[in-house]
């Protein structure tokens, strides 16, 4: 475990490079054993779906076939983009700022979704452009925002790697605090745009495939903002396999900080909820510098934004649920911890074969088989 807050020295690529090294494996003799406590459970065998599947995992993860994920935390990483000098957003920068203080006092979409489900938000803002004086909003700037990368790198890389760190401490304090699972979302005008841009790198596809319209765009704009990207990448030069340095030059400090979230999570053993298309791409960017990351990760929903598929591809991961959702701010972590909470209900209460005084004999020439599904359906 790693505390970063008394020593500045502790904000370093070493630091960064001991806490990858801390994210153990997950425990593979917990998913067997979870794996056989389902196929016990009296039910069809598969027949709750991914639920089962969600069970199986967190076993791993925990290392226990039993969870209860009572205390759950959102992270919201909050910053602004110097990118947006550009034109490449509809809003001005000034609603980075706004919903900062809107998402600690309950007035946003995640917010309403994290009370009614009963998760608490952590506001904390890494790169918002304006001094915030909101006692709710943990303040850990890093800068007034990031440079514009259509003309300079985003930050400097002992910047990012702060920004990376920044976010795994508050991750692990929150774990040390009681969280059972910890979500990330995020807040800040243009962040699409350099998400769109770390991911174009990371994955070689191009930018038109990954590049969606964000919080709603003109024709003009959108064109625009694949240009801005182009642009960035061709002036920037990042390197693929050096993620802090891909995300100092094109990123942002709230993808940094979400990426370190992650992995600060899974060196805790605990399960870390992906948001939608920018928390993906920190994912991504996570499970890049550590490959132990991806499983540890639950995504929640399909995210509207056309490279959010791509993110999820390269991870091999699945989103829970399509509700057509593109706001971010970590809207869709309360929704997909409630999956979780059905998950441990599920393989904790549920009785066996056994304990409903069911003989299950009749299952034993359709187990390890197929003898569900029907061709064509």
């Amino acid at each position: 475990m790693i505390h970063l807050s008394e020593n500045e020295n502790e904000y370093s690529e070493d630091a960064l490079l001991k806490l990858t090294g801390a994210v153990p494996e997950p425990d593979r003799a917990s998913m067997q054993a979870a794996l056989e406590r389902q196929s016990k459970l009296a039910k069809p065998p598969g027949s709750l779906g991914r639920l089962e599947e969600l069970s199986i995992r967190l076993a791993g993860i925990t290392g226990k076939i039993h969870n209860s994920l009572d205390k759950k935390v959102i992270l919201v990483f909050c910053a602004d983009n110097g990118v947006i000098e550009e034109g490449v957003s509809s809003a001005p920068g000034s609603v980075t700022l706004a919903q900062t203080i809107n998402l600690t006092r309950g007035k946003t979409g995640a917010a309403v979704l994290a009370k009614e489900f009963g998760c608490e938000l952590k506001v904390c803002d890494v790169g918002v452009n304006a001094e915030i004086t909101e006692p709710a909003v943990i303040s850990r700037k890093i800068a007034f925002g990031t440079q514009n990368i259509a003309k300079t790198a985003a930050m400097t890389r002992e910047q990012a790697v702060r920004a990376i760190l920044t976010g795994a401490e508050l991750a692990i304090s929150s774990v040390e605090q009681g969280a059972d699972v910890i979500g990330a979302g995020e807040m800040g005008i243009g962040n699409t745009t350099t998400s769109s841009a770390v991911l174009t790198v990371l994955t070689g596809k191009s930018v038109e495939e990954l590049t969606g319209r964000g919080g709603g765009v003109t024709d003009e704009t959108y064109r625009r903002k694949i240009r801005i990207i182009k642009k960035a990448i061709e002036l920037n030069h990042p390197d693929p396999g050096d993620i802090v340095g891909v995300i100092a030059k094109v990123g942002g400090f709230d993808i940094a900080a979400m990426a370190g979230a992650f992995i600060g999570a899974a060196s805790m053993r605990v399960p870390a909820v992906i948001d939608g298309f920018i928390s993906a791409v920190a994912a991504l960017c996570a499970c890049r510098m550590c490959p132990a990351v991806r499983e540890y990760l639950i995504p929640s929903h399909a995210s509207y934004e056309i490279g959010y598929m791509a993110a999820m591809k390269e991870m091999r991961l699945r989103p829970l649920f399509d509700l057509g959702m593109r706001l971010g701010e970590g809207s869709g972590c309360p929704m997909a911890m409630m999956m979780l909470d059905a998950a441990c209900a599920v393989i904790n209460d549920m009785a066996t074969f056994e304990e409903a005084e069911i003989n299950d004999s009749y299952l034993d020439a359709i187990r390890g088989t197929d003898a569900f599904s029907v061709k064509g359906s």
